[in-house]
């Protein structure tokens, strides 16, 4: 499915899958920062993963076990795997991808997942 615009799209040739099946893509984040990250991403054009059907997420499981095999060829000790929902939820293309990304013992934050940023006292809510 396409959604014009959309850099996430693959009919928009803007991103370059490493596996695919029928219903899922795996790619590359290219982050220099997160050099062993990847990101699964469903065929079909959904904003969100609420929006995603029973066969998208089999074939997403699937495609995280394939990006699992990749990241382990680097030897992580860790993994952070997470979603991004909306803008307020740090989602920037509004196509729904999973974030599998290797972590390190001799990461500056190893230890720190993804609930750290959030859970910092600067970013309690003001009507709490």
């Amino acid at each position: 499915c396409r959604m014009e615009g959309c850099p996430f799209c693959l009919d928009n040739g803007e991103i370059s899958p490493l596996v695919t099946n029928q219903l899922c893509y795996l790619a590359s984040t290219d982050d220099p920062v997160l050099t062993n990250s990847y990101m699964i991403l469903p065929r079909r054009h959904v904003a969100t993963p609420f929006e995603m059907t029973n066969e998208e997420w089999a074939a997403t499981q699937s495609m995280l076990l394939e990006a699992k095999s990749m990241i382990d060829m680097e030897r992580p000790a860790g993994y952070s795997i997470g979603w991004n929902v909306h803008e307020v939820g740090g989602q920037e293309v509004p196509h729904a991808h999973l974030h599998v990304i290797g972590r390190y013992a001799d990461e500056p934050r190893a230890g720190q997942g993804i609930r750290f940023a959030l859970k910092q006292l600067d970013n309690r809510r003001s009507t709490n």
